[in-house]
């Protein structure tokens, strides 16, 4: 490979050996950069894991520090820690970024625009706000696909229209090309945030996963003006556990084509 000109490397790697460290600019240097004379072009994503026992804990300025001396574009790190900080996850990348997912972003997500991306993943032990939707949406204007993962509740719930009524246009997100949202492993104040029209308008004829009793509370018994007009662009309900349909659901939900009733 001594004469490889251009390298694309996209790489999850987990630590079981745990050394206590991120793969980071002084790994690809040393074990990959060094080795290759000719090498031009050098893209990459590339997701570690890692496990620590150590008191200081590398944080996202000291992985920025690590390709300080890089010659390639503009390089971008994430670090994240779980609750009882023994395990870690560095996410690092350089731009422009040209893969169609983003999985595992956080509220330490670092923005920007990634137009080539259809599929993300949403997950933190903190809870998303509002702000965080906006930001999602903007840094990517093509998403198909929304998966996301949190238990914790919101902090600021209230509905955008009683926070200021004029800018309310401005308030609410717009997912234009969203066909596909999970949120089966959210907690139901995620489920309010995308059907409650106030603060999100999703698009028609799109597949939603949730639980039915989530649904079912963040609906009101499926009476709730300001979820209705989003429920009814739904087309494909995926529910877990099986439920007796009512009329009042299936006039909440006209263009349901697609029903599952169980995971």
């Amino acid at each position: 490979m001594l004469n490889l000109e251009s390298l694309a490397l996209y790489l999850m790697v987990r630590d079981y050996y745990k050394r206590e460290k991120f793969i980071d600019g002084n790994d690809l240097k040393n074990n990959i950069i060094d080795h290759l004379p000719r090498l031009n072009k050098f893209v990459f994503n590339i997701y570690s894991i890692t496990f620590f026992n150590q008191i200081h804990l590398p944080s996202n300025e000291d992985i920025q520090n690590t390709f300080r001396n890089f010659k390639v574009n503009q390089i971008i790190s994430s670090v994240n820690y779980s609750r009882n900080k023994k395990a870690g996850l560095c996410h690092i990348y350089s731009l422009p970024y040209t893969m169609k997912y983003y999985k595992n972003i956080t509220n330490n997500f670092p923005s920007g625009l990634f137009k080539c991306v259809r599929q993300i993943s949403l997950s933190d032990i903190h809870p998303f706000e509002h702000e965080f939707f906006i930001r999602i949406s903007q840094a990517f204007p093509f998403l198909k696909i929304l998966s996301l993962s949190n238990r914790e509740p919101q902090q600021y719930k209230q509905s955008q229209r009683s926070i200021d009524e004029t800018n309310e246009e401005h308030l609410i997100i717009k997912y234009s090309h969203l066909t596909e949202l999970d949120l089966f492993d959210a907690h139901e104040d995620y489920v309010e945030q995308f059907l409650d029209d106030t603060k999100t308008s999703l698009p028609k004829n799109i597949k939603f996963i949730s639980t039915y009793h989530c649904l079912q509370r963040v609906t009101h018994n499926f009476t709730r003006e300001i979820t209705r007009i989003n429920c009814t662009k739904i087309n494909n309900l995926i529910l877990a556990h099986p439920f007796n349909m009512t009329d009042q659901f299936i006039m909440y939900f006209p263009l349901i084509k697609f029903l599952s009733m169980s995971l």
